[in-house]
């Protein structure tokens, strides 16, 4: 492609790179020259024009954003994702399912390294998405690009960016409560999961709530329905002999991790009920804002497994922003 100042008498078929105000209308960015607009600018006075001419083997860049885009989804059924069409270069790639972003950083990576005019940006891995969420978004950022480079960025896309869909579609909540807690306090957390849940896609299937003891918290574990069970306790989980722990270890149940390197969010546990994943939530989990329970829930509900490495890599971005609902702050403010 070149790019620079052409006249008009060598404009026709050239791409327009500004705008050009005439006494007839404006002469829009990215328009195709012919004839008529020539004409039009040498009425107005223009001897040239800043523009674009496509040499033999390159790609426009409508064309090239829509061959990347089809390429990184072959499949909008199987991808999760819906193109969009191209339009100044550019594609969306939307999700059509709640679920996790899961993506091959390396070829993506590489992807954008061929050509600084062939770009793909995404969010992060693992990023939890609702439909209609923008996941990714192609983008040609000059007016054309060669069909060899093309070519590359196409054969690194095959399969690089989609959506894992939720398959855990419901959870059982117990609920603890301690001696002087505020009636309201189960009442918070349980909206909060509940929301949690429908962003996901998944529902509340059954509640239960009782003492914070081991005997009846392990007995509601056991009649609580759902695909996965959550607990929030009225007293924070504090070692993994804890009462909560404990009550899943009576229910017949395992854990598999207390403590996690996210904060908010530290005092996660988590582990199995037969089947069933299990969440000890931490306290922070009666706030809408993000902590580490979120990562979990989200991995688990999406079927992934969450083992000793998966939470401790957890640590690197695990620094979230401070909620108000903390005893203790982690700075004190001056």
């Amino acid at each position: 492609m070149r790019f620079g100042a052409v006249p008009l008498d060598e404009a026709q078929g050239a791409v327009l790179a500004h705008s050009v105000a005439l006494p007839g209308g404006r002469l829009r960015k990215g328009l195709v020259l012919g004839a008529t607009e020539i004409a039009d600018l040498a009425a107005a006075g223009h001897r040239e024009v800043m523009a674009a001419r496509l040499d033999p083997g390159d790609v426009p860049e409508d064309a090239a954003a829509a061959r990347l885009a089809q390429a990184l989804v072959p499949d909008e059924r199987t991808s999760l994702l819906a193109r969009s069409s191209a339009f100044t270069g550019r594609v969306n790639l939307n999700a059509t399912l709640p679920g996790l972003v899961m993506l091959d950083a390396g070829r993506i990576h590489a992807l954008n390294r061929i050509d600084p005019a062939i770009t793909l940006a995404t969010l992060a891995p693992l990023a939890r998405v609702e439909p209609g969420m923008l996941v990714g978004t192609v983008k040609i950022i000059a007016y054309a690009v060669e069909e060899t480079a093309l070519a590359q960025a196409e054969a690194l896309a095959r399969g690089a960016l989609s959506v894992l869909p939720v398959v855990r579609r419901s959870a059982g909540l117990l609920l603890t409560e301690v001696p002087g807690q505020e009636a309201k306090l189960a009442a918070k957390g349980r909206r909060a999961v509940e929301k949690r849940l429908a962003a996901l896609g998944m529902e509340l299937a059954g509640v239960e709530v009782t003492a914070h003891e081991t005997g009846p918290m392990a007995e509601a574990l056991a009649r609580l329905p759902g695909e996965m069970l959550l607990i929030l306790t009225g007293s924070a989980t504090s070692d993994v002999r804890d009462t909560g722990p404990e009550a899943l270890r009576h229910a017949g149940g395992e854990v598999a991790r207390f403590g996690m390197p996210v904060d908010p969010g530290n005092l996660l546990f988590h582990g199995r009920l037969g089947p069933r994943p299990v969440i000890g939530l931490p306290g922070c989990a009666r706030s809408p804002a993000l902590n580490g329970a979120d990562w979990v829930l989200e991995r688990l509900a999406c079927g992934l497994e969450v083992d000793d490495a998966a939470i401790a890599a957890m640590g690197v971005g695990g620094l979230l922003k401070e909620i108000p609902l903390r005893p203790q702050p982690r700075e004190r403010r001056a």
